[in-house]
C-alpha cells in the first residue's frame, strides 16, 4: 500500500494500543487466565439469547428510531424512576447508544470546545482524556487518595477555573472499585451550585454494589441532575458486552444538544437488540440480583488468595479487585503485569496506565467477572507467588 504523502498531525500523539487490548493480547498469546479485561467468561442468560433470536426473525432488522425504541427508553425510564426517584421524559431524556464509551465522548464532543477544561478524577477510566482532547479540550486532574481513593474536595474545589466546562465522574469506579457516598455526591451538587459547568456520570456499574453500599446515581440530587449526562450500559449489566448498547440519561435541554451529534455520528443503535432488551427489563431480578451474583463472586476470590502474598483493597463496585503487591516484587506493575502474564500464567491489569504519572504504590487489577473455575484456578496461581 503506498504511503500517505501529506503530513498527518495527531490529535491524540501520546495515545497507542489500549492496555486492555495488550493483555488481552498477552494472555491469548502465553494461554495465560484472563483476569485483565472487564468481560465475563459465561454466556448471557438463555432467555434473553432467546429473545434477541426472535426479534430478529420477526423482520425487525432495519433503523431504529434515532433515539431508540421508544418501548425500551419507556423500560429505562421507569427503571430510574423506581430506583432512584428521578422522572425522565422517554421521548427528549433518554437516548439509547452503541455502548457507554461512546455515549461519553458523544457528551464531550456535545459541549466542548478548543480550551474548555474538563476536570477527571484519577486514577481515570482511559477513554476520558483522550475524549476531552480528540474535542479539543484539557482535561485538569484531581487524584484520588490511596489506598481508599477518596476524594480531597477542597483540592477539587481549587481546580475549578473561569476555564472549566465539565466534570467527568465514575460510581462504582473503575479501576478503584470505589464508591461514591451520598455525602460526595452533595458535596459535588454543593461546589458546582451556581455555575454552569456540566457532570458527564459514568454509571455503568450502577447495579453492582458491595456490603450493603447504595448506588448514589446523579439522579437522585436534583442540583446535579439538572447539569448531568448520565450513562449507563446493559453490556456490564446483563453480561452482553459484546452487543455494545447504552443509554444516556439528560435534562431536555441537553438531550437536545446531544442528539444533534449523535444523529451524525452513530445516528441509531442495534434494532433487534433494542427491543429483545425492553421485553428484558421487565424482568427486574435480572438487574436487583446482580449485586448479590457478584459479591459471590468477590469472596470467592478474595478467599482463594486468602494465604498469598497479596493486599486486597476495598473493593466496594464493579467486578474489579486491587491487589497491592507491596509484599511480592518492587518492580513496576507494568513489568510485573506482563512478567505474570508470561510466566505465571495469569494476566491482570496495572493501574499505573490510569494516571498521568506512575504513583508510588504499587497495584495490580484482577476482574472477577470470570466462572468459578477460573477464579479458583487464578487465585491459586496468585498464591504460589
Amino acid at each position: 500500500m503506498p504511503q500517505f504523502p501529506g503530513r498527518i498531525v495527531s490529535k491524540l500523539p501520546k495515545v497507542g494500543t489500549t492496555i486492555f487490548t495488550v493483555m488481552s493480547g498477552l494472555a491469548a498469546e502465553h494461554n495465560a487466565i484472563n483476569l485483565s479485561q472487564g468481560f465475563p467468561d459465561f454466556d448471557c442468560a438463555k432467555p434473553l439469547r432467546d429473545l434477541l433470536v426472535k426479534y430478529v426473525n420477526s423482520g425487525l432488522n432495519q433503523y431504529a428510531p434515532m433515539a431508540g425504541v421508544m418501548r425500551l427508553r419507556e423500560r429505562i425510564a421507569e427503571k430510574v424512576a423506581a430506583l432512584y426517584g428521578a422522572s425522565y421524559d422517554p421521548g427528549h431524556e433518554v437516548t439509547v447508544v452503541p455502548g457507554a464509551t461512546y455515549g461519553i465522548f458523544t457528551a464531550v464532543a456535545t459541549l466542548i470546545r478548543p480550551g474548555d477544561e474538563v476536570m477527571l478524577f484519577e486514577p481515570a477510566y482511559d477513554s476520558y482524556a483522550p475524549a476531552v482532547e480528540a474535542a479539543g479540550g484539557v482535561p485538569v486532574y484531581v487524584q484520588l487518595r490511596y489506598p481508599d481513593y477518596s476524594i480531597d474536595w477542597r483540592e477539587a474545589q481549587q481546580a475549578i477555573t473561569p476555564k472549566t466546562r465539565m466534570l467527568i465522574i465514575n460510581t462504582p469506579n473503575n479501576p478503584t472499585a470505589s464508591v461514591w457516598s451520598g455525602e460526595d455526591m452533595r458535596m459535588l451538587e454543593g461546589m458546582l451550585r451556581g455555575t454552569d459547568i456540566v457532570v458527564v456520570s459514568d454509571e455503568v456499574y450502577e447495579h453492582i454494589v458491595f456490603d450493603g453500599h447504595r448506588h448514589q446515581s446523579a439522579a437522585r440530587f436534583p442540583g446535579l441532575a439538572e447539569r448531568t449526562y448520565i450513562v449507563s450500559s446493559f453490556g456490564k449489566t446483563y453480561h452482553v458486552t459484546g452487543w455494545k448498547t447504552g443509554y444516556v440519561l439528560a435534562p431536555r435541554e441537553l438531550m437536545a444538544e446531544f442528539r444533534k451529534v449523535h444523529q451524525f455520528n452513530a445516528f441509531v443503535t442495534n434494532s433487534p437488540v433494542q427491543h429483545a432488551l425492553a421485553e428484558y427489563m421487565e424482568n427486574r431480578d435480572a438487574y436487583l440480583a446482580l449485586a448479590a451474583f457478584y459479591q459471590k463472586k468477590r469472596d470467592f476470590f478474595l478467599e482463594g488468595i486468602r494465604a498469598s502474598r497479596f493486599k486486597p483493597l476495598p473493593s466496594r463496585g464493579t467486578f474489579f479487585q486491587n491487589l497491592c503487591y507491596d509484599a511480592v516484587s518492587e518492580e513496576r506493575d507494568t513489568d510485573l503485569a506482563v512478567r505474570l502474564t508470561k510466566e505465571r500464567g495469569v494476566a491482570s491489569i496495572p493501574i499505573s496506565v490510569f494516571y498521568r504519572e506512575p504513583p508510588p504504590h504499587r497495584v495490580l487489577r484482577f476482574c472477577f467477572a470470570k466462572s468459578d473455575d477460573t477464579l479458583a484456578k487464578g487465585a491459586e496461581i496468585l498464591s504460589k507467588i
